[in-house]
């Protein structure tokens, strides 16, 4: 496994992080199996959030891994807040809540990294800086992220925080490319023109914050897995055909994809199946071409102009 500097912060982290958004009803002992494989293939990064069922994932994590100050120090935990049913909430009381209950829930005094989920259009940045600072000075939580924010949301959020954004957690697959399709068409009357989300992957990589891709198996927004689907034949192909060449299972080229970017996109994996995970890891071994990178691309239904 291959490790990179988050945010530019020297936090040295795995380049492929586990996340464990469904863990939650899963038994215990296969939880267990699920984290010592991860730390067999040198994961050392477990993404959270309090709304993963429930909060139940950040307890049974703390379970299954067996949480100690000893462990505690080998692994980042990364935990979310701000989204709760039907809406938003960055009030100051709700972070400060919403940390406290993962502290207990993952038996730690600390925080890695805390995200705001997504967006809160009634954010005031002014609260959330207090929070930050309050949760900081505390050593409740060492570093801060965003999921799910367009630049000027984190330079309007940025503005009064006395910490560094150094995460920002995107969807991105090969069958979901916005953020990468309009820096290819520029200046074109084309549908993969459109500047959806204010040039993101720019500013990022501009700003030394690290991009985290989620559902990198996905297409759409929670539509299913290209993986096997009719509907990316072509891609499925090409898949194969590459793993076949770097001698690695198909499942993890779409990982090495992701990893090839020059932006050290750290892709986050929900995979609850030990095996999967092992085939997953294997991405980190290979490095794709650029021809291959491309292809790839294309297969999906990407159009270069």
């Amino acid at each position: 496994m291959k490790y990179i500097d988050l945010g530019g912060e020297k936090i040295k982290a795995s380049e492929i992080a586990l996340g464990c958004m469904r863990i939650a009803n899963k038994p215990i002992k296969e939880v267990q199996e699920l984290i010592n494989t991860a730390l067999e293939e040198g994961i050392n990064f477990f993404d959270h959030a309090d709304i993963y069922g429930g909060g139940k994932s950040e307890e049974i994590f703390a379970e299954a891994i067996g949480m100690n100050p000893s462990l505690r120090e080998k692994v980042i935990i990364q935990t979310k807040c701000g989204i709760r049913r039907g809406y938003y909430d960055f009030s100051k009381e709700h972070i400060l809540e919403s940390v406290d209950g993962s502290l207990k829930r993952l038996k730690t005094d600390y925080i890695d990294i805390l995200l705001l989920h997504r967006p809160d259009t009634l954010m005031e940045p002014e609260e959330v800086a207090e929070a930050f600072s309050i949760l900081h000075t505390s050593g409740k939580v060492r570093n801060f992220g965003v999921s799910n924010f367009h630049p000027l949301q984190i330079e309007l959020l940025s503005k009064y925080l006395s910490q560094r954004i150094i995460i920002n957690q995107l969807q991105l697959s090969i069958a979901h490319t916005g953020m990468i399709d309009f820096g290819f068409n520029v200046n074109m009357k084309t549908d993969q023109a459109i500047n959806r989300d204010g040039s993101i992957l720019e500013y990022c990589r501009l700003k030394n914050i690290t991009i985290q891709a989620w559902s990198p198996f996905q297409y759409g927004f929670f539509e299913g897995t290209f993986i096997g689907s009719p509907k990316f034949a072509e891609l499925n192909k090409k898949l194969e055909e590459i793993a076949k060449e770097k001698g690695v299972p198909s499942i993890a080229i779409p990982i090495a994809w992701i990893l090839r970017h020059p932006a050290k996109i750290q892709p986050i994996v929900g995979t609850t199946n030990p095996a999967r995970l092992k085939d997953i890891c294997k991405a980190s071994e290979i490095t794709l071409t650029r021809e291959e990178w491309y292809e790839l691309y294309r297969s999906a239904g990407n159009k270069l102009p």
